[in-house]
């Protein structure tokens, strides 16, 4: 198994040597994208999202809660990942590990960090009650690049949710009661991108086996403006990136995020119209 896997990383690099991947894709290239809404009858808004044959559900569950002390005028947010060994045998029951605990607060932090959600709008009383909102991402199969399909799985239920009915005098909410009131949205909504380094070369929405080839990762949570803007950025893995080589990333997102988040906000219209 180590020397195949040897193999393959040794081809991987050999092909990026000359631009090319196994699938034929250009390095800055995704795969097919597909996006469901209303997959789970049992949350406020949900989706799931496919990246070729990487798959993820997301769920957005909402109750009333008190603030965090250091924002007693705003909702909360908290976004967990689970990582199920249906979608990879590398993942195993039981309590969260890093790789599922890193996911939740990377997708976390680039919605919270983009101000897509105005949380002031969702505060009841002043440092008394706030809505919580809850987003639970859950893998279902891993073929590379997890962490770009659960984020935009849990944009997509953020979109699809719809706040629940909530009686003031009674003090209670009522799951039951229709509610056609969607979450306070901006139009500041991120897009993530897992950036991959293998050699002097880097490629985005990398296949499992490309992540396995690579030297390290760097992800780039970005908003819709003109430039883009990054609210989020992490580097990991033993690997330095020169001025001139993080310039060339940069205006490769750039180019990529129109073409990308073209296709998505197509997929949503087409989607919601079903």
């Amino acid at each position: 198994m180590i020397e195949e896997s040897n193999l393959t990383t040794k081809r991987i690099r050999e092909y990026l040597e000359h631009g090319n991947r196994f699938d034929k894709r250009n390095p800055e290239e995704y795969r097919e994208i597909k996006i469901e809404f209303g997959v789970s009858k049992k949350s406020e808004g949900s989706a799931k999202v496919k990246i070729g044959k990487t798959e993820v559900w997301a769920g957005v569950k909402m109750e009333i809660a008190e603030p965090y002390p250091d924002s007693k005028d705003k909702g909360n947010l908290m976004v967990t990942a689970e990582l199920t060994p249906l979608s990879h045998p590398k993942f195993e029951y039981g309590p969260p590990k890093f790789e599922a605990i890193e996911l939740g607060r990377l997708v976390d932090r680039g919605i919270r960090e983009s101000k897509y959600i105005d949380l002031k709008k969702l505060c009841i009383e002043e440092g008394e009650k706030v809505w919580q909102i809850f987003v639970d991402v859950y893998s279902i199969n891993d073929d590379g690049n997890l962490l770009d399909a659960a984020f935009i799985a849990a944009v997509a239920a953020l979109k699809d949710a719809k706040v629940p009915f909530y009686d003031k005098k009674e003090g209670k909410i009522d799951y039951d009661k229709p509610s056609k009131e969607k979450l306070p949205l901006t139009e500041n909504e991120p897009f993530n991108f897992s950036i991959y380094l293998i050699g002097d070369k880097f490629i985005l929405d990398p296949t499992q086996d490309e992540e396995n080839a690579g030297d390290g990762r760097l992800v780039l949570a970005v908003t819709p403006t003109k430039p883009i803007s990054i609210c989020s950025m992490q580097k990991s893995g033993e690997f330095e990136i020169s001025e001139e080589k993080f310039s060339e990333i940069l205006d490769t997102v750039e180019k990529t995020h129109k073409i990308i988040f073209s296709k998505i906000q197509k997929l949503v219209e087409s989607s919601a119209k079903k």
